[in-house]
């Protein structure tokens, strides 16, 4: 018997200490560091950290690299040496570009290209699945075992969190019941947890449609501005109710409520973004300032919902291709793409055409 928590547990409970500051230890290849959340750190653990052994790197991924002309030696990322007179401000400027234009000259930035990088790929990994920043201070440790111990941290064994950075969690069905709706009175919903301690997924079933049919589908990213605020700024309040209006309209359908706010990086690192746009940055150009790529969401979620479900085809409401072939590709036939082209304005004009020009959205 053992109450010790397992490896998706620890990662959890990783995720929950850098959003608090707190640092975690990964280990792996016979190797150690302390990993701090470069947006959650503060000035005393700084000084903690210029007390250690080692030469700690503040790790960026390779888009928020390009910004600030840092070579990425490792490819998908950049180990960037810390000044020896390093401050709180210059680590956070590093990681945040909201003060880039006000400050553009960061540089030069010497960057790490001896030894490995893969735990500091995982560092950022984490820091991403917790939705903050992806940037974090990176300093090796010598007795791992014995530090880790004395100050009560969370230890990674990199080799066993790798599967579960890159796969999607196993849902498990929670409970569903009765919701009439304005749009469609017929409404039931059903919640999904997954077992990483993640954000729940939702489905809204309207009406009782066929398993052994195409059902009509939307796979909807949760918006806080668009869907609850009813924000200009994009078209996704009116794409969410345009969906479920025409599934109450057909009698049948499944809109699926996934909790990726932001394409995937949160609500907060979403808000940096359109503070980026503020300046003159287009939507892509803004998460990549922030160290994102274009779309960090999993798809693979929706897919997994509509099996367990007991669903195999679709008639999915998308102008996306991405999300067509992911649907695809996890096994879910895409019977026939319905247009879902509502909502635009003269505050997101340019946010969709940005879409269709550099994400390839249908029109």
């Amino acid at each position: 018997m053992s109450f010790a928590p397992d490896i998706i547990e620890r990662l959890a409970r990783a995720r929950a200490d850098l959003r608090m500051g707190v640092p975690i230890v990964l280990t792996g290849s016979g190797k150690a560091v302390l990993v701090f959340s470069a947006e959650t750190l503060n000035a005393d653990r700084l000084a903690d950290i210029q007390s250690l052994d080692g030469k700690p790197v503040l790790t960026i991924t390779a888009r928020r690299a390009e910004t600030l002309k840092a070579r990425a030696y490792d490819g998908d990322v950049s180990r960037v040496v810390l000044p020896a007179d390093v401050s709180l401000g210059w680590i956070q400027g590093i990681a945040d570009p909201a003060d880039d234009l006000k400050s553009p000259m960061k540089g030069p930035l010497l960057s790490e290209r001896d030894g490995t990088a893969d735990l500091h790929r995982a560092a950022i990994k984490i820091a991403k699945s917790a939705q903050l920043l992806p940037a974090a201070i990176v300093a090796p440790l010598k007795d791992a075992a014995q530090f880790s111990l004395d100050n009560g941290l969370t230890v990674i064994p990199v080799d066993l969190a790798s599967p579960h950075l890159n796969a999607t969690s196993p849902l498990n069905s929670v409970v569903h019941a009765r919701l009439p709706m304005s749009l469609a009175e017929a409404g039931r919903l059903h919640i999904f947890r997954p077992e990483d301690g993640g954000e729940e997924h939702y489905a809204i079933e309207v009406g009782r449609p066929p398993r052994d049919k195409p059902v009509l589908a939307r796979l909807h990213s949760a918006c806080f501005t668009g869907d609850v605020l009813g924000s200009l700024k994009c078209d996704c309040g009116p794409q969410l109710h345009g969906a479920l209006a025409q599934m109450g309209s057909e009698g049948a359908g499944i809109l699926l409520y996934l909790n990726q706010e932001g394409r995937g990086i949160g609500l907060a690192n979403k808000m940096r973004a359109y503070s980026l746009q503020d300046q003159g940055f287009d939507t892509v150009e803004a998460n990549h300032r922030l160290g994102f790529e274009d779309d960090e969401r999993d798809f693979r979620i929706g897919s997994n919902i509509l099996k367990e479900m007991g669903f195999s085809a679709v008639r999915l409401l998308t102008n996306n291709p991405r999300k067509i072939a992911m649907m695809e590709s996890t096994g879910i036939d895409v019977a026939e793409r319905v247009p879902l082209k509502v909502g635009e304005n003269a505050h997101n004009a340019a946010y969709l055409a940005t879409k269709a020009n550099k994400s390839g959205h249908l029109l």
